[in-house]
């Protein structure tokens, strides 16, 4: 399947009354929002660097107009560098459309980056919730200081205010996020 045809896969079954020139529009125009020129869609997925195929995906999110989206891993295997404009784009796209996302990750960096709540899951059950900010500067859950420890690479302590966060507009919606188990705490069994 081309990109095309993979972006407006869903338009078929979510919108079926659409002529096929009014889907090619709306697939040009979600290949547009992400980044992508719209003949993008003529060509095939292996044709695509893995920043690239991460913007299809999320192209074929944004032609349906979504006000939710789930976003499990979405940048796990990126580069920094590419890792950063798809954040940048998650950003953007969430404050145009005002979208509420639930992210699932274990990147603790773009966590930081992106996430407005965080509930942090250990074996399927919620060990903490609350605001970022305050699970990043204080959190209360030895488990959640041990995760935090181990992801960043320092002792888990509050961070100058300035960091706490990004320099970016307010969200209009909030971005909920899911943190799995990625390390093991000294005596738990796993």
């Amino acid at each position: 399947m081309s990109v095309a045809d993979i972006i407006g896969e869903g338009l078929k079954v979510h919108a079926p009354r659409l002529s096929a020139a009014e889907r090619d529009n709306r697939v040009a125009k979600a290949l547009d929002e992400v980044g992508l020129p719209a003949e993008s869609g003529l060509r095939y997925p292996h044709e695509f660097s893995g920043g690239q195929r991460q913007r299809i995906a999320i192209a074929r999110a944004m032609v349906l107009n979504p006000k939710f989206v789930v976003l499990d891993e979405p940048t796990s295997a990126l580069d920094v560098s590419i890792r950063a404009r798809v954040v940048d784009l998650l950003r953007d796209l969430q404050t145009r459309h005002g979208l509420t996302y639930l992210f699932i990750s274990h990147d603790l960096k773009v966590v930081r980056a992106l996430a407005n709540t965080i509930i942090v899951l250990r074996n399927g059950r919620v060990v903490e919730r609350g605001p970022a900010a305050q699970i990043f500067a204080s959190p209360q859950d030895p488990y959640t200081k041990a995760l935090l420890a181990a992801a960043l690479s320092r002792p888990c302590r509050p961070l100058p205010p300035q960091n706490l966060d990004v320099a970016r507009p307010v969200a209009p919606a909030p971005i909920r996020l899911v943190l799995s188990q990625i390390c093991k705490m000294p005596g738990a069994a796993r």
